[in-house]
This record gives structure tokens, sequence and C-alpha cells, in this order.
């Protein structure tokens, strides 16, 4: 008896909504700092996927960076 291969799935889900987090910690004498920036964006049917999500990385990272930028400020960069 012969097998038949089934067809494999193939998606049709599109991307609607893309969401990102990024966290970062940082020891300032005996304290730990920890700050989180999240955000997500809606994603219109004709974009580059792949350049949306590569933007809403950049971001979110560099509002973390900022945020321990602030932080080190704050202590005069009294990290040990």
């Amino acid at each position: 008896m012969a097998r038949t291969k089934k067809a494999e799935y193939v998606s049709k889900a599109t991307t609607t909504l893309i969401k990102a987090s990024s966290r970062a910690s940082i020891k300032i004498s005996e304290s730990y700092y920890t700050v989180e920036y999240c955000e997500e964006r809606s994603i219109p049917e004709d974009c580059d996927i792949e350049k949306e999500r590569t933007f809403l990385w950049d971001t979110v990272n560099g509002e973390v960076d900022s945020q321990i930028e602030e932080i080190l400020q704050a202590y005069g960069n009294k990290r040990k």
C-alpha cells in the first residue's frame, strides 16, 4: 500500500501588531537599578515587516539606554 504525502500547511496569518520590550540592570555602589521599556505598534499591510521590527528594537533599546544614562548622570557615574 503506497503512502501519500500530506501537503504541508502554509500559514495564512498576517502580522498586524508588533511588540518589543527591553530591560537592563545596572549596579551603582551597593544598589541595583533595573529599567524597562515596552512599546507596541500597529502594522499596516503594505509595510516591510523586517524594517519595522528593526525600527521598533532600535526605539525600545534606545529608550532603555537613555534611562541608564540618566541614572548614571544622577549618581555621578559612580559605578563599582
